[in-house]
Order: C-alpha cells, then structure tokens, then sequence
C-alpha cells in the first residue's frame, strides 16, 4: 500500500513511496495531523544519491516492526534537501547548534509547532559504537513526550529561541578592498596543501569557487603563487580518483587528502563548476589537460545528465549492484587487475594497470582500485592509452548503472547553463551551446511563471510544488548572463534582468543582507540566511555576482548598489575564512577590475566580427562582460549608437574603438589601475 509520497515530482520521496512507514511530505496537512493526535513529528530529511539515506531506508524504513512503531508513536515527514533546502538549512543549523555535526540522512523529532527538540543523522538498526540503535531512540523520543512534555517543550522552546537569536555578524556594507584579498590569499596559502594540492585534510573537496578567486587574483594581481595553487589542484583532482578517468565527471569528494578513493556519487552542480574552472584554468594557461577535462565534463554532464526535456538531472547514485546482486558503493567504477586481463589480455592489462594505478592490493576494497593518472600520460603513446580506456569503458558499460535523480534543479542548472556555453564557446563546439540554449528554455519555459517567479524544481516535464529560493534565482541569472555573452542574444539579459528585479524585491532585507527565502515565502521557525559557499555558490555570493554583471550591462546604479551592499560580508569572512566564501572574493576581484565592459559591434557573420568576439571571451578580466551585435542592434544596451569595432569601457570611462584582435587583446590582458 503506497503512502502519500506517490504523487511526488521528487525521486528520493518516490523511493519511499511504498515504505510500510506512513510516510507525508512536508504540508501544513502533516503538522495538523500531529496536532490532531497528540504526537511529535518526526521529520526524516535526505536527497536521492546519498549512500546512508538508503542504508537507513534497508535497515529501519523498510522493516516491518520499526515501521509500525513509527506510525503509531510519530506523523513520519519527508523532505527531500535538494527540493526543500530552505527546511533543511534551518533543522541543519539546529542539528549542528545542538551536536557540533550534521549530514545526511537527517533525524529531527518536532513539536507540532516544528519547534525541533531531539536530533540526529544515521541511527544503526542495533546499538553499536556508541550509538543507540534506531529503536531506542524511537521509543527514548516517546517516552519523553509521553511522560515529560512539559520538559520536550521548554527544550524546544530554548532551541527555537536560540536559533532566532543568531543574528548575521555582518559587518560594514563595503566592498572588500585590496587588503581584505590579499589577506585572504594568505590564509589560503597556509591552508594549502603542498604535498597533495587542494585545501585542508581528508575529506578532501574540490575547491571550485576558490579556484575561481585565485585564477581571478592572478589575471588581476599577476600573482604567481595564486596561479600556481589553482593549476596544481586541477591537474590533482584530474589526475585522481575523484575524476572518472574513463567517462570524464568528477565525483562529490575525495576520502583522503590524496584524492585517491572518491565518495562516488557525481553530482550535477559539481561537474557544472568544475568545467567552468577547466574552462578558465585553459584560459589562463593553456593547459591541455584542463582543455580535456573541461570537454570530457561536459560531455559527461550531455551524455548522463541530460533528461528528455532538455535540462539536467541532479545526480548519480554512488550505489549500484555488483553481478552478485548486493548494492555497493564504487561497485560500477573500480578495477581488479583480473578484470583488466578480463578485457584487455595480459599485456594491455599490465599497461592499463602501470598507467591507472591498479595495484594487486587495491586502492579500495576486496583488492579493487579506483582508476587515477598517477605518472601522467607522458609514458605511453596517446593511441593506446585512448585503446585501453575505450575498451575499458565498453566494457564498464556492461555492468549495471547507477540510478539518476531525475530532478531538475532550477539553480543548478543554471550553473551548468554558464558552463556548457562558456566551453562550448572557448573549443568551438557549438553543440554544447545548443544544449545549454535548450535547458535554458526549459527554465523558462516550465520553471518560470508569468510574474518570472521561478520554481525550485520539475521532473518529467512538471513543475514541482516548491518556490525558488535565493541561489535559483541568482545561479539562474548567472547562467542566462553566460549565454547572453555567447550567443550575442539580448532575451537572455533581459530574463536575468526580470530575476534579479525578484531578488531586489523579495530577498534584500533592509540594511542590504539576503536572505535565502522570499519575503512572502512560507514562514519556518527561523528564516535561512547563510552567505558561506559549500558545495556551490551560497544565493547570497552568487546573487551579487549577477547582480554585479547585470549592473555593468545596463548600468543600473539600483543593481549594483545592492552587490557592493551584499559584498560587506566577503570583507568580513574573506581574510578569516577564504576556504568557504570562494565565490564572494571572485566576484570582489570583478569589482576592483571594474568590471570591464566589453561591446563588440559588426555584421554577424564577418570573420572580424567574430574574431573580436572570440578575444573578448577569452579575457581573463574578472567579472567582464561581453555584448555583440551588429550595428544599430538594440539587443543589448552596451551596442548603442556604437558603430564598428571593439569597445572596452572600465569605471565610466571607455577606449577607442578598434578593429585589432590584437590591440584588443592588450587592453583586456591590462591590469586594473
């Protein structure tokens, strides 16, 4: 008997769909029904290809006797974080107030109120570790509101009072300036690891928003040493087990400092950022292993991501069957040297395994190895590696895919607009312009309604039932400005435009912080507000970037106001804690370069024109944009009353045009003054 998830658009909620628990998705519905009988909520929170939701989903979800008690004792709730995250930052917030950690699968008992009063994560089927078992906390919870109510809600009432109490230590709403981006480049650098690059210790994560700041400070600063740490972590990463050797993608992190074994889960949103850094890191350098895996990314996120409609799915699972029928994790990805023989015979294997790295112990586990570039390509000739790795992946085909999250991510596609157009533009593959073109129809097409409010999510085609929150908005107008630049369309600058209007009227509070839900949004125990970059650009960065862009487009003093204003935290955070508001500093680099406006004007088909374009693009300014169009266009507004040539205009101020890709090129490689 399916619960009341079957309707759902989200795949994680449908994979609970036929629970024997009685499951209800979050609604005002749910909180009544709690009310009406008198029992705590208990809200279970994950997303769709998070190796530990399934593990509790077997273990406990799944079993008779837990489900039952569940349903007698609690009103279950449900949320998918990647649809709800709103719901989820504030019960994370809690979760980590209360325990000094968090993640995923989230447990939260609440009062009918939602006032949350008991926390956790994963909970084991037994006791072990330390950890109570999942039982014992269902009837420890219980047992407390049965027979200590009066203590749950003064527990509940504290923690709800303490949440709405924290108070964003914003700082002054300045822009940080070039100390504040020197300082935090220092911190960088004692934070950096020399041995293995990238930042911090084991888990390690790809930095793709402090990859961004740095390769920006070095087209700004010159600085060597920015430039360094960033192609050294990309050539890393790429060399690595976090990146599919094989496929191309990266997965979401690396277990150790050595990215080595990946946690093999490939999300959307990171493969979307990190092609763009490929992207730019080959801008900078011209380095041809970042030119290959900013293609093969992209290729990946075509060949595996991409739905019927056009747009992206969120993910693919870590999990799959290994031929034995059990679900292990990496179980699709990784090699025995046996099997290299298996597909390759004894001499291709023992040149597969030099080259990837597969050991006879293994790099994972029961002597399996994750597949990594550990002496580089230099070693053997091209023809054969690409030989053995099609062979390779022929056969990897064979074996049983990890399961897709279907869901389309309004935010995260837009990350992945930006990416696809800006690559497909830099190599001259007009297909992946074409296929950021297409999810950026489908945006506005199914995500976006007649006011321009967008929708978080859809699947199949449909509309989810949950608003945009402040990155949909901001990632969304990021990715229209990128394919606006590209494809010399102006609709794309007027949708950000529309979007951006949105997030000046519904998420700026009065003393210019964001906010990361709408003012009319629905209203929780506290409203979210997080400036920190995670796993993507927080709404409030990503937000004064586009804000940023958009404002040197039109030069709209209300628009880029509001980016400085937003700024003021980056000045705050950024020289303490430069790991985790990456895209903040990016986009205080655009700020201090200006940034540059770049109007390329000529007949679109003339060799020139395009040439002029093609320069423009591949300026490493930080934040620039780029307009083209033929003479007497009124697609964008920097084309106006211009006639031909190429115009660079910085700080109210503007070049001569010129017709010289080379001169061009001179005054967009100078450094801001």
């Amino acid at each position: 008997m399916p619960n009341r998830l079957a309707h759902e658009t989200s795949p994680y909620l449908l994979q609970h769909a036929d629970n024997p628990v009685d499951w209800w998705p979050w609604s005002p519905q749910a909180f009544e029904e709690a009310r009406r009988r008198e029992v705590p909520i208990l809200l279970s929170v994950g997303y769709s290809s998070c190796h530990w939701c399934h593990v509790l989903a077997v273990e406990s979800f799944e079993d008779e006797q837990t489900a039952s008690y569940m349903n007698e004792h609690f009103v279950n709730v449900k949320v998918d974080r990647e649809e709800r995250p709103d719901v989820d930052a504030v019960y994370m917030e809690a979760v980590q107030a209360a325990t000094g950690q968090g993640g995923w699968p989230m447990t939260v008992f609440l009062t009918a109120d939602a006032a949350p009063f008991y926390f956790g994560t994963y909970f084991p089927p037994e006791p072990r570790h330390g950890m109570p078992s999942f039982r014992q906390v269902l009837e420890g919870v219980s047992n407390a509101w049965t027979g200590r109510r009066d203590e749950v809600a003064e527990v509940a009432g504290k923690i709800v009072r303490d949440l709405s109490g924290r108070s964003l230590a914003y700082g002054a709403p300045e822009v940080p300036g070039e100390e504040e981006l020197a300082q935090a480049l220092l911190a960088l650098t004692r934070d950096y690891d020399a041995t293995h690059a990238g930042f911090g210790g084991a888990p390690k994560f790809p930095p793709s928003m402090v990859l961004e700041f740095l390769l920006r400070h070095y087209a700004r600063t010159g600085s060597e040493g920015a430039l360094q740490m960033a192609a050294d972590t990309g050539e890393a990463m790429a060399r690595g087990g976090i990146y599919d050797q094989l496929a191309g993608g990266f997965a979401r992190y690396s277990v150790d400092r050595e990215w080595v074994v990946p946690h093999f889960e490939k999300m959307l949103y990171d493969n979307a950022l990190l092609c763009r850094v490929y992207a730019h890191l080959w801008r900078a350098t011209g380095s041809e292993l970042a030119r290959r895996v900013a293609l093969e990314t992209a290729d990946f996120m075509v060949s595996e991501l991409r739905t019927h409609e056009g747009g992206f799915a969120s993910a693919l699972d870590a999990d799959s069957d290994d031929g034995t029928g059990r679900h292990v994790e990496g179980a699709y990805y990784v090699w025995t040297p046996e099997q290299l023989r298996e597909v390759l015979g004894e001499q291709d294997a023992q040149f597969a395994a030099r080259l990837f790295g597969v050991t006879q112990e293994g790099t994972f586990e029961e002597g399996a190895s994750v597949l990594r570039l550990p002496v580089g390509e230099g070693v053997a000739d091209a023809a054969r590696v690409a030989d053995v790795r099609a062979r390779l992946l022929a056969a990897r085909d064979g074996r049983e895919r990890p399961g897709r999250d279907d869901k389309i991510v309004a935010a995260w596609n837009g990350l992945a607009i930006a990416a696809l157009a800006e690559t497909g533009a830099y190599f001259d593959r007009p297909d992946l312009v074409e296929r950021a073109t297409e999810a950026a129809d489908l945006l506005v097409r199914v995500h976006m309604n007649d006011g321009a409010r967008l929708a978080r999510t859809s699947k199949d085609g449909q509309v989810g039932a949950n608003a945009g929150v402040l990155e949909d908005y901001a990632d969304v107008a990021e990715g229209f400005l990128a394919l606006a630049a590209v494809s010399g369309e102006g609709v794309w600058l007027e949708f950000s435009g529309f979007l951006l209007d949105i997030v000046l009227d519904q998420f700026v509070g009065e003393d210019g912080t964001l906010y990361d839900t709408a003012h009319d949004a629905e209203k929780l125990i506290r409203r979210p507000q997080d400036p920190t970059d995670n796993a993507t650009p927080s709404g409030w960065t990503a937000a004064a970037g586009a804000l940023l862009s958009y404002a040197a487009h039109t030069g709209s003093e209300a628009h880029r106001g509001a980016a400085e204003r937003a700024l003021g935290v980056v000045k705050t955070l950024g020289p303490r804690a430069p790991r985790f508001i990456g895209w903040g500093l990016a986009v205080a680099e655009a700020v201090l370069d200006g940034p540059r406006e770049v109007a390329v004007v000529g007949a679109g088909g003339d060799p020139l024109t395009r040439e002029l374009h093609r320069v423009a693009l591949l300026s490493g300014a930080p934040g620039a944009v780029v307009a083209v169009g033929e003479v007497g266009s009124d697609e964008f507004p920097l084309l106006a009353e211009r006639g031909p040539g190429a115009y660079v205009c910085r700080h109210f101020v503007c070049d001569a045009p010129t017709s010289d890709p080379g001169v061009l090129r001179e005054r967009l490689g100078e450094s801001a003054g």
